[in-house]
């Protein structure tokens, strides 16, 4: 697909933001920028290259720009590499709502529709991995291939919640998120110390650099963005006994159909390898695990030309 293609007219931003800020997190360098509209919302992408689709879904607190190494490389590899803002977070708007894990997963579905194409290869970094396995069940023909990072299949998760000590005191900060308004004060407070300390605790012994920090501690500043990027985590456990939340555990039952990758970290102290281990009981199609030792929640970063390497033979085996 050529690059200056024009852009599918945007929807107005629930929250505007003023021009410099947005263009904080639209960096520079071999790919474009461009506004999408998808499921009510407007959503900021980055995309270099062409060939057959592979949409990148960041994590928390990361952004498009998290995908920067894999962004070239599958450009390079033969493909049209695309890494998307989530709603609320980056350069996509700020919604007032819609933050449940069904709506988000229709968003990345329906980025990939507004990119004029009918399926693409999904990539998905913790938050971003849980919402890739929400929208292989949901639109299973839009899927291509899945590569899920650093991210429990739901039903795993909501039990290992429930069940686990281990995994329930490595979710600590999501319990902290439960609060009204005091964990979006502490999350911006002192230029974003905290985002941080939490990157630099998450890592393995291969620590971000600082220009990656700094990036992250900005984004998360863009005003409502701490607000909005902790909205899903008060879904996930408020819902756990309310009937939306039953429902969704029970639909993610539904076996996912595109061959999957699930890469994860053996040093991760969030998602505990454990938590993501098994998950190919879900999967109704060639299903491969990679353990990565010495790594932790962000293998895309931490050891990018592995990740990389690990991913561009996952989607060109299955590119046909």
């Amino acid at each position: 697909m050529p690059l200056d293609q024009k852009p599918v007219p945007a929807v107005p931003a629930a929250d505007p933001r003023p021009a410099e800020t947005a263009w904080n997190v639209r960096s520079s360098g071999p790919w474009i920028h461009r506004d999408l509209a998808a499921n009510g919302a407007r959503f900021h992408i980055a995309e270099v290259g062409e060939g057959p689709l592979v949409l990148l879904v960041h994590g928390w607190p990361e952004y498009w720009w998290a995908w920067r190494h894999q962004l070239t490389a599958l450009a390079e590899a033969g493909f049209r590499a695309v890494a998307l803002d989530l709603r609320g977070m980056g350069g996509s708007d700020r919604t007032p709502r819609g933050y449940d894990p069904g709506n988000l997963a229709l968003d990345i579905t329906g980025v990939i529709r507004s990119l004029g194409e009918r399926r693409a290869h999904l990539v998905g970094h913790a938050t971003g991995g849980s919402l890739a396995w929400v929208a292989a069940v949901m639109r299973p023909s839009v899927i291509q291939s899945l590569t899920v990072v650093s991210a429990a299949h739901p039903r795993h998760l909501r039990r290992a919640l429930l069940t686990d000590r281990r995994q329930m005191a490595a979710f600590d900060h999501v319990l902290g998120f439960q609060r009204p308004w005091i964990p979006e004060r502490r999350l911006v407070a002192d230029d974003a110390a905290l985002v941080a300390e939490y990157l630099t605790a998450w890592t393995g012994p291969n620590q971000l650099e600082p220009e990656a920090l700094a990036a992250y501690r900005q984004a998360i500043q863009i005003p409502s963005t701490a607000h909005c990027s902790i909205e899903p985590y008060r879904w996930l456990l408020r819902s756990m006994a309310r009937p939306d939340g039953i429902q969704f555990a029970r639909r993610m039952k539904k076996p996912v159909t595109a061959p999957t990758l699930h890469i994860q970290g053996a040093a991760d102290p969030v998602l505990l390898a454990h938590t993501a281990l098994g998950a190919g009981e879900y999967v109704e199609a060639p299903y491969r695990w990679r353990l990565l030792p010495g790594v932790g929640h962000f293998p895309h970063e931490e050891a990018p030309e592995r990740f990389s390497t690990e991913l561009i033979g996952w989607v060109q085996e299955h590119k046909g």
